[in-house]
């Protein structure tokens, strides 16, 4: 595979002006969808600590708040060679519109028994794959040389795990289906709004072959699973931390649901402002020197937190500290793919890395709640993290800057 700098779109190194409204109509879709994913999260701690749903263990929260992601993660590789043949102009609104209807259940059927919301659940999962939509469709609309920015732009939209953070339990305390109806409003006003205005930029041709056959060949690039492997790191521990954070920090340091989901809420706002930036510092240092700085970061930060050190001192700097990392590593690692991969397959491949990086937020709240159930405590979980992003830093530094600087 050769460095496909160039772009079907625009050849010059200024984005034409309505680039930025695309830009801005992606980044707000992805944003919606990713607060409708993360509407459990902040409830499972809530729904263990009430009874409403019977005697809740710790991995049975871990499970509810992980099926969605897993569902999302796995989707965006269907999705994203979906929008490599059809456009985001089509599969935004599309999936918006199938996500309301797994949020409406919830709001107000599914609440009476933890089955019935893991169900549900699976299906909430589809907002997740809207990632896989926004990266090829910025991609196509921006010169390569601000790729990096305009990708971290749009992944900022993670920051709607932060809404649901913030405004979810007040809600539910409210009515428990108030949270689910407003989410609902909003997805069904953003897809009339993204039909209306967005449009594929310039150019747009789909690509030859069966989906299946572009899925295998894709999948078939080298690059495509070393990428994989560094945002599984990356954005899969943002994803984990974002969903499991406000179980971890009830459990850890006797929080209450709302502080937790706060402070959980920080950690995303952190990640979400770094994300952009880690774009823009791999466009101007490279990806690869941006990557390593943050998998360092990130297993320092690890080790540190898996001391559980007095939060507001020592881990509250961990943490935040990762956030930033992660935030910018997941940036740092887009903006690498969008340099070298053809135009035509960046949908597909986004679709696989960006399923690797869910299935990375999928495996470790279920493993922390598994080592909390049996050892009392999260320092071993936090401790494989950091070994993580040793062997992500190592791979990085080496076998992926060979690859950048020779693709095949």
């Amino acid at each position: 595979m050769s460095d496909h700098a160039g772009t079907t779109t625009t050849t010059t190194q200024a984005p034409p002006a309505r680039a930025w409204l695309m830009l801005i109509m992606a980044t707000v879709g992805f944003a919606l969808n990713f607060w409708a994913w993360a509407l459990l999260s902040p409830l499972g701690p809530l729904w263990r600590d009430d009874g409403s749903l019977g005697d809740l263990t710790e991995g049975d929260v871990a499970l509810l708040v992980a099926v969605p992601v897993v569902v999302g993660s796995l989707g965006r590789i269907v999705v994203g060679a979906l929008t490599d043949k059809y456009g985001g102009r089509i599969m935004f609104p599309l999936v918006s519109l199938a996500t309301i209807v797994p949020v409406l259940v919830i709001g107000f059927w599914a609440q009476s028994s933890l089955l019935a919301l893991l169900i549900t659940g699976f299906f909430l999962g589809i907002g997740g794959t809207t990632f896989a939509i926004g990266v090829p469709f910025v991609n196509a609309w921006f010169p390569p040389s601000q790729r990096g920015l305009a990708i971290g732009v749009f992944g900022a939209g993670m920051g709607g795990t932060a809404i649901s953070a913030l405004t979810t339990v007040p809600l539910y305390e409210t009515s428990h289906s108030l949270p689910f109806v407003l989410t609902a409003v909003a997805l069904g006003a953003y897809a009339v709004a993204a039909w209306l205005v967005m449009r594929d930029a310039p150019g747009h041709t789909a690509p030859a072959g069966s989906l299946v056959s572009r899925v295998v060949a894709n999948s078939r690039l080298s690059i495509t699973w070393l990428l994989s492997f560094l945002y599984a790191v990356a954005f899969g521990g943002y994803v984990a931390f974002s969903v499991y954070l406000p179980s971890y920090l009830k459990v850890a340091y006797d929080l209450d649901p709302g502080d937790a989901s706060n402070r959980m809420a920080g950690f995303v706002v952190i990640a979400v402002i770094c994300r952009p930036v880690g774009g823009w510092l791999a466009d101007r240092l490279g990806a690869i020197a941006v990557l390593a700085g943050c998998f360092v970061i990130v297993a320092v930060g690890a080790t540190f937190a898996s001391f559980t050190p007095i939060l507001e001192h020592v881990g509250t700097f961990s943490f935040l500290g990762m956030a930033a990392a992660l935030g910018a590593g997941s940036g740092a690692t887009f903006a690498l793919i969008a340099k070298v991969t053809e135009p035509a397959r960046v949908g597909g491949v986004t679709g696989i890395v960006g399923a690797a990086g869910g299935l990375g937020g999928f495996l470790p709240p279920l493993l922390m709640g598994y080592i909390y159930g049996r050892t009392d405590s999260y320092a071993w979980g936090l401790l494989l993290l950091a070994a993580t992003a040793v062997v992500a830093l190592i791979l990085t530094i080496t076998v992926v800057r060979r690859k950048q600087a020779a693709p095949a």
